[in-house]
This record gives C-alpha cells, sequence and structure tokens, in this order.
C-alpha cells in the first residue's frame, strides 16, 4: 500500500471517528436529545433495527433507553414515545407541539405536502377543519350515516349469500362495503361491488397502502399553503385511504381470529339472539346492550395492533421535554404497540381476550389505553365512522351466518405477515354458513 492510499485511508478513518463522536455528543443530557443508541456515521441506527418488524425493535430498544429515546435514521434523528404515560404528555398534554406530521418522503412526492393526512401547518389546520365541516354537513355523526351502514350491511350480506357457503376469501368483499360507505358519504351513491368505476378506486387505494408500506428517504420541501382543487383531490384521497383500507383490514382479522376462537364467536351469537334476534336489522344503540360484542371487537383493535408505529408526527417548535430538547422538525414515532399491549393495563396482552374489556360483573369497561385511533390533534378524523361500521357491520354478518373454518382452529395462524406500516393479516378462507340452513 503506497503513501497516498495509508493517507487517504487515514483521512477517511479520523473523519468517520469525528462524525462518530459529533453524534455521540449531541445524544443526551439535560438540554439536549434523549438518550439513545450511538449511531454510526451516515447510516445512523438503521443496523440495529429489524426491518421486517420496526415496531418490536423500538420496544426492545426502550427496554435499554427508557419511554423516551432517541434514534437516527441516517443522519436524520428521531424520537421515540414508549407507553402511556410518554404518549398522553406528548399528544395530549403537549398536543399543539407535537401535532406536526412527520416525513413520509414517497407519499409527499405525490401529494406534495397536500392533503388532510400528511400535510402540516396552517395548510393541515385549516383542511383538516374544513373536512370536518364538511363531513358534518354530508352526515356524519347524524343518523343518516347509520341508515346508510346498515344499508351498506344488508348489500354485504346479499354478497356473501351468494357464495352459497362455499369457501371463499373475503377481502374483496369486505373491502367493498367500508368503500361504498366513503362514496355514499362523498359522492352521495353507492356503487356495486362490480362497477369498473368501483373497481379501479378499489385498486388505486390499494396501490396507496403499498406505497405507504414503502422505505422512508430525506424529506422534501413542502409548497406554501393554499386551497386548490388539487388540494381537494389529495383529501378527498386521504379521507378513502383512512376509511377504507383500515375498517376492511380490521373486520378481515376480526373474521380471522373469530374462527381461531368459536367459543368467543358463539357468546356473540347468544347475545345477538338475545338483544337483536332475526327480525331486524342491528342498530347503533344495541351497542349499549352488548357488552361483550362491544368487547369483543375493542379486543379485535387492540389485539392486531393495526397501525403499531403510527404515522410520525413531528415537533411544530423547539419542545422542552421531560427536561431533554428537541429541535423543531424533529420526527417523532408514537410506538401505539406499546401501548395497545401494556402489560399491566392489559394482563397477558399477547392472548386475545375480550375480558381486557369487560368488568367483574361482565359488563362493558373502558380503558385510556385503548389508541388504535391515535391521540391527541392527529387523531383520526373518522374515528366515529369506523367504530360505528365495525359494530354494525360485524353484528350484521354474525346475525347472518355462522362461520367455518376450512381447517382446525387449533391450527389457524393469527400471526401478521407483514408488519411494516400496518400489521397484515394472513390470508385464509371461510365459508358463510346462512343462518337458516343450520
Amino acid at each position: 500500500m503506497d503513501s497516498s492510499m495509508v493517507t487517504a485511508f487515514g483521512l477517511v478513518f479520523c473523519t468517520l471517528c469525528l462524525l462518530l463522536i459529533s453524534a455521540s455528543r449531541k445524544r443526551s443530557g439535560k438540554g439536549k436529545l434523549p438518550p439513545g443508541p450511538d449511531p454510526l456515521p451516515i447510516i445512523g441506527n438503521i443496523l440495529q433495527l429489524d426491518t421486517k418488524n420496526i415496531p418490536k425493535s423500538l420496544c426492545m430498544l426502550a427496554k435499554d433507553y427508557g419511554p423516551v429515546f432517541t434514534l437516527y435514521l441516517g443522519s436524520k434523528p428521531v424520537v421515540v414515545l414508549h407507553g402511556y404515560k410518554a404518549m398522553k404528555e406528548a399528544l395530549i398534554d403537549h398536543g399543539e407541539e407535537f401535532a406536526g406530521r412527520g416525513s413520509f418522503p414517497i407519499i409527499d412526492a405525490i401529494n406534495k405536502g397536500l392533503g388532510l393526512a400528511f400535510s402540516n401547518g396552517e395548510r393541515w389546520k385549516q383542511i383538516r377543519r374544513f373536512s370536518l365541516m364538511t363531513l358534518k354537513n354530508f352526515g356524519m355523526g347524524k343518523k343518516s350515516i347509520e341508515e346508510r351502514v346498515q344499508e351498506e350491511a344488508k348489500c354485504l350480506v346479499e354478497a356473501l349469500k351468494k357464495k352459497n357457503g362455499m369457501p371463499c376469501d373475503p377481502t374483496f368483499i369486505l373491502g367493498c362495503a367500508p368503500c361504498n360507505v366513503i362514496c355514499s358519504i362523498i359522492f352521495q351513491k353507492r356503487f356495486e361491488y362490480h362497477d369498473q368505476k368501483f373497481l379501479h378506486l378499489m385498486k388505486l387505494l390499494d396501490e396507496k397502502v403499498k406505497i405507504l408500506s414503502s422505505p422512508w428517504i430525506q424529506e422534501k420541501e413542502k409548497l406554501q399553503s393554499e386551497f386548490t382543487m388539487e388540494n381537494l383531490v389529495c383529501t378527498v384521497s386521504d379521507i378513502f385511504g383512512a376509511g377504507t383500507q383500515t375498517t376492511s383490514t380490521t373486520l378481515r382479522y376480526g373474521l380471522l381470529l373469530l374462527l381461531k376462537h368459536p367459543e368467543i364467536t358463539d357468546k356473540i351469537h347468544e347475545e345477538i339472539d338475545r338483544v337483536i334476534g332475526h327480525n331486524r336489522s342491528p342498530c347503533l344503540k344495541d351497542r349499549n346492550s352488548m357488552p361483550y360484542t362491544d368487547a369483543v371487537i375493542h379486543e379485535i383493535q387492540r389485539y392486531i395492533d393495526l397501525v403499531p408505529a403510527n404515522l410520525t408526527h413531528s415537533v411544530t417548535q423547539d419542545v422542552t421535554f421531560r427536561q431533554h430538547m428537541i429541535p423543531k422538525g424533529t420526527t417523532i414515532i408514537p410506538l401505539l404497540t406499546s401501548v395497545l399491549y401494556d402489560n399491566e393495563e392489559f394482563p397477558n396482552p399477547d392472548q386475545f381476550d375480550p375480558g381486557h374489556f369487560l368488568d367483574e360483573n361482565g359488563n362493558f369497561k373502558k380503558s385510556d389505553y385503548f389508541m388504535p385511533f391515535s391521540a391527541g390533534k392527529r387523531i383520526c378524523v373518522g374515528e366515529g365512522l369506523a367504530r360505528m361500521e365495525l359494530f354494525l357491520f360485524l353484528t350484521t354478518i354474525l346475525q347472518n351466518f355462522t362461520l367455518k373454518s376450512l381447517i382446525n382452529p387449533k391450527d389457524i395462524d393469527t400471526t401478521p405477515v407483514a408488519s411494516g406500516f400496518g400489521n397484515i393479516p394472513p390470508s385464509f378462507k371461510l365459508c358463510f354458513l346462512p343462518s337458516q340452513n343450520l
């Protein structure tokens, strides 16, 4: 090795050492970022994360560095919030400061900082205010929306009846139902499940979920705030994406869990027979008289942990948080899985147990730790609609059908096949046996 190569190697080595020392000095201490694992130059802490299950990796790091810690994705710091207390303190008690949206570069390249879910600052405030007002004017939160969901539930049942009790994959049909509810709100009409325009819309929504599951890159500059047709289109797209995929995936995962636990399904059938019967459609007020079914639906949402790492947030200004300084614009990961799987609030959290939401008398028990829709300023705008759909769709299905697994329930694997942006259930088939044929 000649002297020039030795010199070059020495310079590179010294540069890397300086970068490492510089990064380490920024790590912790009063007035600095929260503590965390030492990053490597350029790549940060990426090698310490399991890219197939990042939320699990973050939970493991929290055991060493506490409920608020810093890691580097590349050269940029990210602050992770682990556990209910840290989440509540940040998203609720300091809601305004933690209300920014973190970077999703691939989405940013498409939406250009527009829309509801991924916008920031004054633009986000105006669009959120406009969306809530418009959805309310379109009937959100009113009896008319419940009637639309009930009507769609009937259409869902009719589509399932056409399967004639034969094995089927419920993914497509369960996706159509919540999508049609959004269509009925936005377009004031529903579509037949085989309509070509409707099928194209479903395809686009699937592609958006795949994009969200792509890796994060460096952040792009945001556009100036303004109302444009492009912004409205992005907002409608966000509402469709949030209102369709999350609900349909929850329903699909829920059916898989009910196949796995037939004894729980039997108890829901008993409650439906006692409270609703078979001569009328389920309605939202029935939920108050059906604590077990309500507990099962809550446990489905808790157990599947649909979006374990949440959508990233960012701080809107320099924030002093637990004696640490978090600079404006720093990405925040509120780790929802750490709240939904808290072993003190939910004993044996890895078990699917509706008892997590029932008291000793069998009454429904609320929990502040139930955060599948996130919390604070960025809580899902469609939470009320989603909760309504999950109850009405699930009870209507079970009112009309008995679920039959193609394999022994004990052999059903409910482990998600992917744990990137969201936990995706494995593909499965089942038989919907009409109640009158039993």
